[in-house]
């Protein structure tokens, strides 16, 4: 049996292990043909929706990153801003306080000057007023009462009116020239609308009665005066001080 040679003549394939290997082979390669198909699709999709996953990812980020930024922008812009208002509020309450000091400080300052100016004003006027009474000629004399209105009150001014009426004459007769030259003047007190000051005065008159020599006199005045308006007038005069100093021939 064990040289038992195949039949030629059989055409038939009893065999079963024939059909095995290629049913096997046919088997595993249509297994194999199947399997490149899924096993494509698999990866493929995995690295499509990685790749959709990474794609939001920055998206997602980028919008994360912008909301943080927003965020850091309005917190500077609100500390900015209560900068800018402490600050300004500093400013002006600096400005207030140093507009308050210079105020307070400068007051003592243009009250001084304000009584300087006063002053001033009154010994300008008195002086004046003093010249004006005292300087004539036997041509000007008339005027006077006229010229000295501008420096008198009313009741003193009549009184001086008054006074000029009652030696006019004679002075005009004896061609009497009086001119009063002041020495010196000072305000000695100054209270609000009222002040009194004194004028110091040299007065020379020539007559040709006198065969032109100069009488010398050296008189000084006590003024009383008041503000009216914008000027000072003189409501009250007397006489301090009197020395006649004309040579005696």
């Amino acid at each position: 049996m064990e040289n038992q040679q195949p039949d030629p003549d059989n055409l038939t394939d009893d065999s079963p292990a024939g059909d095995c290997p290629a049913d096997a082979a046919t088997d595993g390669a249509a297994t194999e043909a199947d399997r490149p198909e899924h096993a494509g699709d698999c990866p493929a999709d995995a690295a499509t929706d990685g790749a959709a996953a990474e794609a939001d990812r920055p998206e997602d980020a980028a919008d994360s990153d912008k909301s943080d930024d927003d965020k850091l922008a309005g917190a500077t812009r609100q500390r900015a801003s209560g900068w800018l208002v402490g600050a300004l509020a500093a400013a002006v309450a600096l400005f207030i306080g140093c507009a308050a000091f210079a105020g307070a400080a400068l007051q003592p300052y243009l009250a001084d000057r304000a009584q300087n100016a006063a002053r001033i004003e009154v010994a300008r006027t008195a002086a004046a007023a003093v010249t004006t009474l005292w300087t004539y000629t036997p041509e000007t004399i008339d005027a006077l009462p006229d010229r000295a209105a501008q420096y008198l009150s009313g009741d003193f001014h009549a009184q001086y009116r008054k006074f000029v009426e009652g030696v006019a004459a004679p002075n005009k007769q004896a061609q009497v020239t009086d001119r009063t030259e002041v020495v010196g003047v000072g305000v000695e007190s100054l209270n609000g609308t009222e002040a009194v000051a004194i004028v110091f005065t040299n007065t020379t008159a020539t007559s040709p009665m006198t065969k032109n020599i100069p009488s010398l006199k050296y008189v000084g005045y006590r003024l009383h005066m008041k503000n009216h308006g914008s000027r000072w007038l003189v409501t009250k005069m007397a006489t301090v001080s009197f020395m006649d100093l004309t040579p005696q021939l």
